[in-house]
């Protein structure tokens, strides 16, 4: 029998229209949390990190003597004129780094408790573009893990923005999968990171292993960690479907904080293990914590070649 097909061109069309509705708000949604970020960005930003070793770049380093057969535009007249001998003005090198970024979009994201101003996704976005900035305007490359090419563009974050929108970058899953990332590049990852242990390292250890460094900050709701309910409560678990009904929530409560400080615990190791670093925000801070904290991070990773400890838990 011939089927009815006047229904599908609808129904094909619907989607378009609510995927073109869907798109026009996470737009909006992006474009005030990016000036969130360049609001927040532009108050901790710091000087170029520089490499403290010789090369190009525009801070001073210091005066050697000119070497016979280097090109004279090299000497320093000013400096030489003091001396009976010639020298070279070297600066300290700037090469650029080239940063990948992702932030978790999943389900569980959007969590907002009445403790908090601002869900999760929000913060870890604003998070992601105040960086994207603040690494750009130090001469660095950014890219977005699964949707851009590395740039160096003063116009990051809105590129950043595109990309989401286009590509719905960082919706599913708790943790990018599939990334390889050589060892000139250094991954910022931002999440609730509530995924197993297990599942974490296998996406973070092929990137460890290449020698590509990194740095992971797990956003967190005041709520997810005092877990303040009582009586009878319904745990959901969105991503996965799951509902668990609990007649003493108190009780309940306290081996769920037990648990969740043993799995932090064990990320923070797994970071510690791979010489990446680790740091808990929570979404009732200020993002300057997590930035500032962030900043000094990749800083000291730059000048040492290797990271500092794990930020303790409730670090920014």
């Amino acid at each position: 029998m011939p089927q009815d097909l006047s229904s599908k061109p609808n129904a094909g069309a619907e989607r378009a229209r609510t995927q073109v509705v869907e798109a026009k708000r996470l737009a909006a949604r992006l474009t005030r949390i990016g000036l969130e970020a360049r609001r927040i960005a532009a108050s901790v930003v710091q000087g170029a990190h520089g490499r403290r070793r010789p090369g190009v770049g525009e801070s001073f380093w210091q005066f050697r003597p000119f070497m016979a057969g280097e090109a004279a535009l090299l000497v320093d007249w000013r400096r030489s004129a003091r001396e009976e001998r010639l020298f070279v003005r070297e600066r300290e090198w700037e090469g650029a780094q080239t940063f990948w970024l992702w932030a978790d979009r999943s389900r569980s994201m959007e969590f907002k408790s009445h403790l908090s101003p601002t869900a999760k996704a929000d913060r870890a976005l604003v998070l992601m573009f105040a960086t994207a900035e603040i690494l750009v305007r130090n001469g660095e490359r950014v890219g977005l893990i699964g949707a851009t090419r590395p740039s160096a563009s003063r116009s990051i974050i809105e590129r950043l923005a595109e990309a989401i929108i286009a590509t719905n970058a960082g919706a599913h899953g708790d943790i990018p999968g599939n990334v390889m990332l050589n060892r000139r590049s250094e991954a910022v990852l931002i999440g609730d990171f509530l995924a197993p242990e297990s599942e974490i390292a296998l996406a973070i250890e092929p990137m460890a292993r290449l020698g590509a460094r990194g740095h992971m900050i797990m956003v967190a709701d005041p709520a997810e960690e005092v877990f303040p309910y009582a009586g009878q409560a319904l745990l959901a678990e969105d991503e996965r479907g799951m509902r668990l009904r609990v007649g003493d929530a108190a009780a309940f409560g306290e081996r769920y904080r037990e648990r969740l400080e043993r799995h932090r615990g064990a990320l923070s190791e797994m970071c510690r293990r791979l010489n990446w670093s680790f740091a808990l925000h929570r979404t009732d801070r200020p993002a300057t914590e997590a930035l500032v904290s962030l900043a000094g991070r990749i800083a000291m990773a730059s000048h040492e070649g290797t990271f500092a400890p794990s930020a303790p838990m409730g670090a920014g």
